[in-house]
């Protein structure tokens, strides 16, 4: 009788890691549906909107004249404390150099005065500059980005930290990317953004197991998001060490317990 039991024990060993290895890969994997969606659906990508400038932010204004000498006086700018990060640097406070934002949504630049920015993308905000500064100045050339388009990853990452990106494009995979990727503890189908419009607070969840992510409007980020990803059930129990040993305890009694079955 105990003979005829090793089979049908094997194949429930095998069944169950199976099935474990089933649930690990559907957990973990990115965009699971991918396969199932046609291209077409992938194209319908939400519009990337470029981010509006708002108070408090830090814009690096340049602006080139004929004039060398001229160029270097309306280009002093001073400089400003920030927060910026990168990959497995710690948080730090930096010094940047731009033009703050005030209260008023304005920034002053030398000999031109202050102009009001806020509420205006970069490129606007260019051509505003470019029209003050033409009064003063013949043919300038002029160029607006954010000093500090800082985005924060938090969670289970492999390096949480508030990053300074180069860019206005900036995707939540691209984010995640500078942050090491989710460890294995992360949760996949519930990160949460948290976003700051105008003093209001906005909040959405995004789920990287399906492609339907590519369709949020918070696929693409703002400015001073925040990401946060959370721990799974896993993490839960792997910080649980007294659930951790029982289960030890537990998986070495049914092994034993199986090896004697067999070997009968």
């Amino acid at each position: 009788m105990i003979y005829n039991l090793r089979i049908p024990i094997k194949i429930l060993l095998l069944f169950t890691l199976f099935l474990n290895a089933c649930v690990s890969n559907k957990k973990i994997s990115y965009f699971q549906d991918i396969q199932s969606v046609q291209s077409a659906r992938l194209d319908t990508v939400s519009n990337f909107q470029k981010p509006l400038i708002q108070p408090d932010d830090i814009l690096s204004v340049s602006i080139f004249t004929l004039n060398a000498n001229t160029a270097a006086v309306v280009n002093q700018a001073a400089n400003l404390p920030t927060l910026g990060g990168g990959q497995n640097t710690a948080l730090n406070a930096q010094s940047t150099s731009g033009f703050l934002v005030d209260e008023n949504g304005e920034i002053e630049l030398t000999a031109i005065g202050k102009i009001k920015v806020a509420g205006l993308t970069t490129t606007q905000a260019r051509e505003l500059i470019r029209e003050k500064a033409s009064k003063e100045y013949k043919s300038p050339n002029v160029q607006v980005r954010f000093a500090n388009f800082i985005v924060t990853v938090l969670g289970e990452v492999n390096n949480p930290a508030a990053y300074t990106l180069p860019k206005e494009k900036v995707s939540i995979l691209d984010a995640i990317g500078l942050a090491g990727d989710l460890t294995i503890y992360g949760k996949r189908d519930n990160i949460l953004i948290v976003r700051d419009i105008d003093g209001q607070k906005q909040y959405a969840r995004l789920d990287l197991n399906s492609s339907k992510i590519f369709n949020s409007p918070f696929f693409y980020l703002k400015q001073n998001d925040v990401i946060y990803v959370e721990p799974n059930k896993a993490k839960t129990s792997a910080n649980n060490a007294a659930s951790v040993q029982t289960i030890g305890v537990i998986t070495s009694i049914v092994t034993v317990l199986i090896l004697i079955l067999t070997n009968i």
